[in-house]
């Protein structure tokens, strides 16, 4: 039999000696008076006289440390990521209980109940009066209490992530802040919140190849969204004018630090503004986020202050200039030359090189947040004309620690323009661009009802919450991102042979 076996082996056997004690080895409801982090923050600053007369409550959490000496013992719960000393005395709990406390094992979940004091090293700590059995834990807890390090277990496991590394737990609560905040203040500005098809006949929205699916009654393929746009704009047409939706989004990409298959953006919807009333609004979007999640707009990462208090702001061709490394440096009107944007890029028309040129040479260096605005229409099959320029769109996207973290433009509410795109995107797949646009001859119809002039914007909620809380990876602030497949688990297999002994 191995270690593991023999472990299992023996938490098993203890179940069976909680049981002849006479308590349940999973118990039922347990109403306490207290949280452990509502007895750290009322009592923490408490000194020892102040918690006379007695401060009686009842707990629950699991155990974390344990540390027995003849007739009494100490120990330490945990909830919601804080912790809390319990003193387990003999003569104060009893025969029945104190045995109980012999039998625990760490990771086991317990209710206490007692008075608060403090010991003689001036821990604030609970003496307890009574116990009682919550759940048993069957597995081992990692050694090492300071944290679990192993980055695929972490990821793998996230409940034991949560248990064992109390930071993680942090992130999880900051990104629920950040999101709160975005609703908050969406519905202020006079946003409902609305849902979207998750499962599309076509995919649009964005530049993505997409998961693919099947309704087996319609005998139909379905893919999953890429992007709610077109759905929110065709509410704009219905009347609808502003609207919003934190949702989930799929697209069938690699996975890296910035990208994971399945992530959270948000996306709304404004009738009658335009990008640049956008940006103004957004500037404060985000700088209230990140006031709302960690008290203040300036945020670590990665060895930088990122401030989201101020929005620096440059054309693409601007930021081309100003971010220019090295000999050769250009001007704006060598960014306007076709033949300039060919000699330093191979892409087969003006925009597009411009936006290689920008993607290679720019978006690295966007470290402070920032606005880049006036994209090639080559790239922006849903955005509205510059005036004046046809080549460029009324489009920005937002950039902070050399990433894309929002995009946003004017929308195009001209039907025949909008079908224009959609061929110009037809033809780019042919040449083999598998991201370009499909024809949604439905969303073409929806426009031909008329749709206000808007302003629509995407902000990636997870590339928000890693600057935020300085996370390096989007894998930690997802809270079960995708990962490979794991080999066959032994647990269930162990079980089964243990029970027949």
């Amino acid at each position: 039999m191995s270690l593991e076996d023999d472990l299992l082996k023996q938490r098993l056997t203890r179940i069976r000696e909680i049981e002849a004690l006479g308590y349940r080895p999973y118990g039922r409801r347990f109403a306490y008076t207290h949280t452990i982090p509502e007895i750290v923050a009322g009592y923490g600053g408490k000194t020892a006289e102040e918690l006379v007369p007695d401060v009686h409550v009842r707990v629950a959490g699991r155990l974390m440390t344990l540390r027995h000496m003849g007739k009494a013992g100490f120990a330490h719960l945990q909830q919601n990521g804080e912790r809390l000393q319990i003193y387990v005395k003999k003569d104060a709990v009893g025969e029945r209980d104190y045995q109980l406390f012999k039998l625990v094992d760490i990771g086991d979940i317990i209710g206490v109940e007692g008075y608060l004091f403090r010991t003689r090293t001036g821990e604030l700590s609970i003496h307890a009066d009574t116990l009682e059995f919550l759940s048993k834990t069957l597995l081992s807890m990692p050694e090492k209490w300071h944290g679990l390090e192993d980055v695929e277990t972490r990821y793998r496991q996230r409940y034991l992530d949560l248990i064992a590394n109390p930071e993680v737990r942090k992130v999880f609560v900051t990104r629920a802040r950040i999101i709160s905040s975005l609703r908050r203040q969406l519905e202020d500005a006079g946003f409902i919140e609305v849902e979207t098809p998750m499962m599309q006949p076509l995919y649009g929205g964005a530049a993505a190849r997409p998961f693919v699916t099947h309704h087996n009654t319609l005998d139909v393929d379905l893919y999953l969204r890429i992007a709610p746009e077109l759905y929110l704009k065709r509410l704009i047409v219905g009347g609808l004018e502003r609207v919003y939706e934190i949702n989930r989004n799929f697209r069938n990409e690699g996975l890296s630090t910035h990208h994971n298959p399945e992530f959270t953006m948000l996306e709304f919807y404004w009738a009658y503004t335009d990008y640049e009333g956008l940006m103004d609004f957004s500037a404060e979007l985000l700088r209230q986020a990140a006031i709302d999640a960690n008290g203040g707009t300036v945020t670590e990462f990665e060895g930088h202050r990122i401030d989201f208090g101020k929005m620096e702001r440059y054309t693409m061709r601007q930021s081309v200039v100003h971010f220019w490394e090295g000999e050769g440096r250009p001007s704006v009107e060598d960014v306007a030359n076709p033949q300039w944007l060919f000699h330093h890029s191979d892409r087969p028309t003006a925009g597009e090189a411009l936006a290689d040129i920008f993607e290679r040479r720019v978006e690295a260096k966007l470290i402070q947040p920032t606005f880049i605005y006036d994209y090639p229409v080559e790239t922006s099959p849903l955005s509205k004309n510059k005036p004046g320029d046809p080549a460029f769109v009324d489009r920005f996207e937002i950039y902070a620690a050399g990433m894309e973290i929002g995009n946003a433009y004017t929308e195009l509410n001209d039907p025949q323009e909008q079908r224009r795109r959609f061929e110009m995107q037809r033809a780019m797949r042919e040449r083999g661009d598998e991201e370009a646009h499909q024809m949604d001859e439905d969303y073409v119809r929806a426009l031909a009802y008329g749709m206000p002039p808007t302003g629509g914007e995407g902000i990636g909620i997870d590339r928000l919450t890693m600057i935020l809380t300085g996370s390096r990876s989007i894998r930690d602030v997802i809270l079960f991102p995708l990962l490979r497949p794991e080999g066959p688990i032994d647990l269930v297999a162990q079980m089964r042979e243990l029970d027949k002994l």
